[in-house]
């Protein structure tokens, strides 16, 4: 596998492409978890779909159009959500569906053959070109940047709104930027494991790094190492193997949080029936 590193440019972008996106999924996946908005991060998701049929349809770069998309799901969820007595669930359930409907009635008009959108759908990090490697080194940078920069910020927003909102931060513009960067992150994840499996590693990192600290600043870097390690044992897998990469990283991300939760919690048992012997004596 380091011999092919080195030999093949597929496998470099594959490595740096999961990087990128690990990184970020680390930041926003922490936030995302705590602030209970993965149903909303799968609706941003698959909305996206239609901007990919879009940009084909058109003739421009398909990333470009879930990005647009994506984008303007997450401020329509925001907004629609706020002054509708229906709830968020509906509306997310609307935009989900319709954003799908859209790529498939797009991909429908194109002449000719359609386009394999396998890739898009389920992620193929070992076909990522350099394009979509810049479009996802951009993202990672402009989302690392409102994090860090409002980090006092994005922690008193997480720990109490309306304390935060006495302290004198604008929570409305804090929202709007939160589903402006989870629309990023899911770009910039589509790529690597595709727009129906984006929840898992947006979510299994994050939670994973939330069983060890409390600490926001550690639970993102861990939460970022973990997305590291997830993807590139998932190329590797699927480089040897001959499978699926995006559904390797997800599979593997998953049965590490189901793993982990399970030795948890059997530790909590022995150490309840440690704490009720100790009283008995």
């Amino acid at each position: 596998m380091m011999q092919a590193l080195f030999n093949y440019q597929f496998l470099q972008n594959a490595v740096i492409g999961g990087i990128f996106a690990s990184i970020v999924c680390g930041m926003i996946g922490v936030i995302i978890v705590e602030k209970k908005l993965v149903m909303m991060s799968g609706g941003i998701a698959h909305t996206a779909y239609g901007g990919v049929g879009l940009g084909y349809l058109m003739g421009f770069e398909p990333i470009i159009g879930a990005f647009l998309f994506a984008v303007l799901a997450a401020l329509g969820i925001g907004a629609i959500s706020k002054h509708t007595r229906s709830g968020a669930d509906v509306v997310i359930g609307l935009f989900w569906s319709m954003g799908m409907a859209l790529g498939i009635l797009f991909i429908a008009l194109m002449p000719g053959y359609p386009p394999d959108l396998s890739s898009y759908l389920f992620g193929n990090i070992l076909s990522v070109t350099r394009s979509e490697l810049l479009m996802m080194f951009l993202i990672t940078l402009l989302v690392s940047i409102a994090v860090i920069a409002f980090f006092n910020h994005w922690k008193v927003f997480l720990f109490d709104q309306e304390f935060a909102g006495i302290l004198g931060i604008k929570i409305a513009w804090l929202d709007n930027i939160l589903l402006i960067l989870i629309a990023m992150t899911v770009v910039a994840l589509i790529r690597v494991v595709g727009i129906i499996l984006v929840i898992a590693l947006l979510t299994a990192p994050a939670a994973i790094a939330a069983m060890f600290t409390t600490n926001l600043a550690k639970r993102m870097t861990s939460a970022a190492l973990l997305g590291i390690f997830f993807c590139l044992f998932g190329i590797y897998l699927s480089y040897q193997l001959n499978i699926a990469s995006g559904a390797a990283i997800v599979l593997l991300s998953g049965c590490t949080y189901f793993l982990l939760y399970l030795l948890k919690r059997i530790r909590a048992k022995k150490s309840l029936g440690r704490a009720g012997s100790g009283k008995n004596l």
